[in-house]
Parts: C-alpha cells; sequence; structure tokens
C-alpha cells in the first residue's frame, strides 16, 4: 500500500465522519440514494431528505413500485430534480433487468440511469470493497493540490471516505487547515506555497436575470397548480402557472383556463437562484369569479393551501404559498 493511502486510512479512522445516516452499512441501494442525493448538495442539507426518503422507500422494489409523482414529492426542495426521475427509472431498470438485486459489474452500475463512472466507483467501493478511483468535487480539489495518488488493494472503504472526509473538512475550498492535514509533509502545493491557487479557479460568469409571473388562482381556500413538462426546470412538478411579465394575467386565465377572475394586490417579489441564471417572481393572487366551462382543465389540480404546500412543487412555490397560508 501507498504511503499516501496509508496516511488516508489512518487519519479517516480516527478522524474522519463516521455518523452519517448512510454510513456503516453495504446495503448498495442506500448507499447510491445517498449519493445521488449528494451530487451538487451539501451534507447537511441531504441528511432529513434522504431519512423521510429511506423511511417512504426503503428498498429498490418499494422505490420501483411507486408513482413518479410520489417520488418527486419526497425530493421536492432538495433541487436538480432529474436526479429523483434516473433514480426512479433505475430502480425499475434494477426490477426489470437484474432481478431487483443491485448490480455489483462496474459497467452494469454505470448502466443504470443518472449513474456516471465516479458515483459508480463510490458505490462499488463502499458497498463492494471494490477498487475504483472516485473524483467528487472535495476529491478533485485534494488531488489538485497533491501530485498523484496511488489507489490500495484494500481498505477501499476507510480510503474512499477518507478522500471525501479530507476534502470536506481539511482541505476545504477557502481557507484549508493544511496544519492538521495528515498529508502536509508529502503536498507540493503545501510546500510550495500554492494552495491557494489550486484547484485553478474557473472564471466568474455573470448570471443572467429572468422574469416571470406566478398566478395564484384562488377558489375559495383553494389553489390550482398546473403540472409542469416533464423535462426543463422542475420538470414533473406541481407549480403555479406562469406567464411572462407583459402579458395580462386576467385575460390569460380566461383563455388559457376558461377562468374570469379578479386580480388582487400582487405578493412582494421573490428572488430565486438557479446554477446557472437567477430568477425574479411576482406573485400574482386572482380570485376566480366564475368558470366558463365545466369541463376539466388537462394537467391541473385544486387543492386546499395546506395540501399544495405539501405536494411535489419547487421550493420557491412553496415559499408562496406558505406566505399567502400566513397573510
Amino acid at each position: 500500500m501507498s504511503d499516501f493511502a496509508h496516511r488516508i486510512i489512518n487519519w479517516q479512522k480516527q478522524h474522519g465522519r463516521h455518523d452519517l445516516p448512510w454510513q456503516n452499512t453495504r446495503n448498495p441501494y442506500a448507499i447510491w440514494v445517498s449519493e445521488i442525493m449528494l451530487q451538487q448538495t451539501q451534507v447537511s442539507a441531504v441528511i432529513d431528505y434522504y431519512q423521510r426518503f429511506m423511511t417512504r422507500f426503503p428498498t429498490i422494489q418499494t422505490l420501483a413500485a411507486a408513482e413518479q409523482e410520489e417520488v418527486m414529492q419526497y425530493w421536492s426542495g432538495l433541487g436538480y430534480y432529474s436526479r429523483a426521475r434516473y433514480l426512479h427509472h433505475a430502480a425499475q431498470t434494477i426490477v426489470d433487468e437484474f432481478n431487483g438485486e443491485f448490480p455489483q459489474d462496474f459497467i452494469a452500475i454505470q448502466s443504470l440511469s443518472g449513474i456516471g463512472r465516479s458515483t459508480a466507483a463510490a458505490i462499488a467501493a463502499f458497498a463492494f470493497h471494490q477498487v475504483h478511483t472516485i473524483l467528487d468535487g472535495n476529491v478533485k480539489r485534494v488531488l489538485a493540490r497533491l501530485a498523484e495518488s496511488l489507489l490500495p488493494k484494500t481498505d477501499m472503504v476507510a480510503y474512499t471516505q477518507g478522500l471525501m472526509d479530507l476534502g470536506a473538512t481539511l482541505c476545504t475550498r477557502s481557507k484549508p487547515k493544511c496544519s492538521t492535514c495528515p498529508l502536509n509533509t508529502t503536498c507540493l502545493a503545501y510546500a510550495q506555497q500554492r494552495v491557494h491557487l489550486l484547484p485553478t479557479p474557473k472564471p466568474k460568469k455573470i448570471s443572467p436575470q429572468k422574469y416571470t409571473t406566478m398566478l395564484i388562482l384562488q377558489r375559495g381556500q383553494e389553489v390550482m397548480l398546473e403540472k409542469r413538462p416533464s423535462k426543463g426546470i422542475w420538470g414533473g412538478l406541481w407549480s403555479l402557472p406562469e406567464i411572462d411579465m407583459q402579458s395580462i394575467a386576467t385575460e390569460l386565465a380566461q383563455t388559457r383556463f376558461g377562468l374570469t377572475v379578479e386580480a388582487q394586490e400582487p405578493l412582494p417579489l421573490l428572488q430565486h437562484a438557479f446554477t446557472h441564471f437567477k430568477l425574479e417572481i411576482l406573485p400574482q393572487p386572482l380570485e376566480v369569479v366564475s368558470k366558463l366551462s365545466q369541463t376539466s382543465i388537462p394537467n391541473t389540480i385544486w387543492l386546499s393551501i395546506e395540501d399544495a404546500i405539501g405536494a411535489a412543487i419547487p421550493t420557491p412555490v412553496r415559499k408562496i404559498l406558505i406566505s399567502l397560508r400566513n397573510a
């Protein structure tokens, strides 16, 4: 075993994280769910979602048998919703093509929806003790500051977790704790005083600003939600109907939904940030006066405000509805 790997493993066993809810198990399903949730999402944000999700969907079979809408409801607020759709689809693939058993073959793991090479490597290492390289954000940062790494042939769980823990607790993006790092005597970045330069930061892009109006169609104590397309932002979630800032809300409610409405005072503007752009939302309450037709409107549903808050909706929509409830 290389000295590098030996130091990582010893450090992880003494100082690494050992009490996260998805640790201390070799259940590939539990590990898989955690790895998907942790993609581009901080550990602190994932813990509660993971525990609720695993309580409702404790096995691959229960996840595969569930309706996608319910899966999305348990993911609501975590963001990057395509992850939930891929997870659900992959569970169905495992049931249909792998007899309900999570595959151990590294190539087969990568064939599942939403699993790339690095995620497959983490699952294979934690669940099956296989030797594969992981390259999540924390690990990339550690290796960028070190010249090389040599995989150990044993203790892959401690090694893999150690790299993740090292990047999350010591070799952090800002204010790294180099003095207590187990690799500081062999780290070239530390020796050459280049830690602050690595990894080389990407040029910051200015996030474009977008604008939208969300219609809060109210019928007594109920609000109307509209199902979003399966692809795109908030794909497959229920949401408040949207119009561009130039459209007239009362006219659109009539032409699009067959509803005669009275506009109420708009709620305060809401700012929401995505990875690649910022969105300014104007929540516009509309009180339904009459319905022009008794025909049901496709992809819409009327719910009490409380039920709507608990539905599979995007975070900013939930904030709007909570504000409406508390008004």
